[in-house]
């Protein structure tokens, strides 16, 4: 079984129960970030709320985790209140992107972390680490390998269970993504590790089927590949979850997820909202489905 962590990349409700019934095991549901600095997120409260009822009324909902990303101890006093099972923690390789995101330094944010993960620890709650620009950082550059395994082992012995490498602006290509988790991988174990590509110069799947080979079995992705940073001018959204499906599939890779019912998840956010869906693996479906019915009707 290919273990599988996707994202909705919104925060619906009714979309998680979409993904729910497709077979998606972990999906990250909001962020417990200051309404001041992400208007976005301000509902955060009520979405966790929600997407946890689906549990008590939604069989395929019962072994599902919802986690939540938490910037700070306050993030995760207000998640945990709330009945958050996983909270997820974000750091950087790059100064730049820290200071711009949670105004700190690296090791400041790790500092802080730390808190985090004793008081998940004493709550019981499962707590996952983020590494975001790991190839290039909007402001600082092309990110250093040695950097990103440094806060990557910090992460993992603070108490991270995980933790996901993110190309946040998509600038990676697999000559460049596969130096940096050569790096990372010549200080922690494979098994502790996921990937994170955005998709803006279409690498993405490359990186990803890269990461593959690499032994790394762990993919976020983001339905309809919607989202972005508000911190990283120009960025896409994440991999499109069902364009990284319909690569695992072909490869013969089991991951006990339905393609079809994923894209009506992407095609119904993305109508709601108004957005186009950016998964070339979507738009083929819905395409031949059209086709398909077309031809039936005439």
């Amino acid at each position: 079984m290919f273990l599988q962590r996707f994202l909705t990349g919104l925060g619906g409700c009714v979309v998680s129960d979409r993904l729910a019934m497709a077979g998606l095991k972990t999906i990250e549901a909001t962020s417990f970030v200051s309404p001041k600095w992400v208007p976005q997120m301000a509902d955060h409260v009520q979405v966790l709320q929600g997407v946890q009822a689906t549990k008590n009324t939604l069989p395929e909902a019962n072994d599902i985790m919802y986690p939540v990303l938490t910037p700070n101890i306050k993030g995760y006093e207000a998640a945990a209140a709330v009945g958050a099972e996983e909270v997820a923690i974000f750091s950087a390789a790059s100064e730049g992107f820290v200071r711009r995101n949670i105004n700190c330094s690296i090791d400041e944010s790790l500092d802080r972390f730390e808190e985090v993960c004793t008081a998940a620890r004493a709550d019981g709650i499962k707590v996952r680490g983020y590494v975001s620009c790991v190839v290039e950082c909007p402001y600082d550059g092309p990110a250093q390998p040695a950097t990103v395994a440094r806060v990557t082992e910090r992460l993992l012995e603070m108490g991270c269970y995980e933790v996901s490498l993110g190309d946040t602006i998509g600038a990676g290509t697999p000559g460049t993504f596969t130096a940096m988790l050569d790096a990372v991988l010549q200080a922690v174990p494979v098994e502790s590790i996921a990937v994170h590509c955005h998709d803006t110069y279409g690498q993405a799947l490359a990186n990803i089927h890269a990461s593959l080979q690499m032994g790394v079995s762990v993919v976020d992705a983001a339905v309809a590949g919607l989202g972005g940073c508000p911190f990283a001018a120009g960025a896409t959204g994440n991999v499109a979850t069902e364009d990284v499906l319909y690569m695992l599939h072909g490869l013969g890779i089991e991951t006990g997820v339905d393609l079809d019912a994923v894209v009506d998840a992407g095609h119904f956010i993305s109508t709601e909202i108004g957005r186009p869906i950016a998964s070339r693996a979507a738009n083929a479906v819905l395409a031949k489905r059209y086709r398909t019915e077309s031809q039936e009707a005439t």
